[in-house]
């Protein structure tokens, strides 16, 4: 099996069947909310469903982008400590 049909089976019907969120209680005003967890990680653009009492969007910060996923891809790959670029499956060279 090469990674692209691993890469498939890992976005397939089984995973996508699970539900996984993330609960979040606003101890300002005391409401709750559900966040999505895909991958192990949120949409940072969620958090604007979180507003204060004046209606205010709670924003997230990421400092050097520590803990920052840029994308996921299905068409492109990249492991850069390993010098891998590919696209479709073919190494960009």
């Amino acid at each position: 099996m090469n990674r692209l049909e691993r890469l498939g089976n890992h976005f397939g019907p089984a995973l996508a069947a699970q539900k996984e969120t993330l609960s979040v209680t606003d101890n300002r005003t005391g409401k709750s909310y559900e966040l999505a967890i895909t991958d192990g990680a949120i949409n940072a653009t969620d958090l604007a469903k979180i507003k204060d009492e004046s209606g205010e969007v709670t924003r997230s910060f990421d400092p050097a982008y520590m803990n920052t996923v840029c994308c996921i891809s299905k068409i492109s790959f990249i492991e850069g400590d390993k010098g891998i670029l590919e696209y479709r499956g073919y190494p960009i060279e």
